[in-house]
């Protein structure tokens, strides 16, 4: 899990305005943060299928923000997709 100090260093990053906590870029990028733990982590231990299932709920919940991102702002889109290092 990211500390809350990383999570407030993503958000700072990602934010669409000062207040911005939950908007899909930040969501996006969050998860993506996971997502890399993750994949770490059952590199080391590939018999854990608890963690297994969990990164693939997270990649579900990335994708389906990142589809409603592409059909509200294709700009938006393709900008985060390039700053967090996604191909689409």
């Amino acid at each position: 899990m990211l500390t809350p100090e990383e999570k407030t260093k993503i958000i700072k990053k990602y934010k669409l305005h000062e207040k911005d906590t939950g908007s899909p870029e930040v969501q996006i990028t969050l998860f993506t943060e996971e997502i890399k733990r993750l994949i770490l982590h059952l590199k080391k231990n590939p018999k854990d299928f608890h963690s297994k299932r969990g990164l693939l709920k997270m990649v579900a919940k990335r994708k389906g923000l990142l589809n409603y991102l592409k059909e509200e702002n294709i700009r938006r889109y393709y900008s985060i997709l390039k700053k967090i290092g996604l191909k689409k």
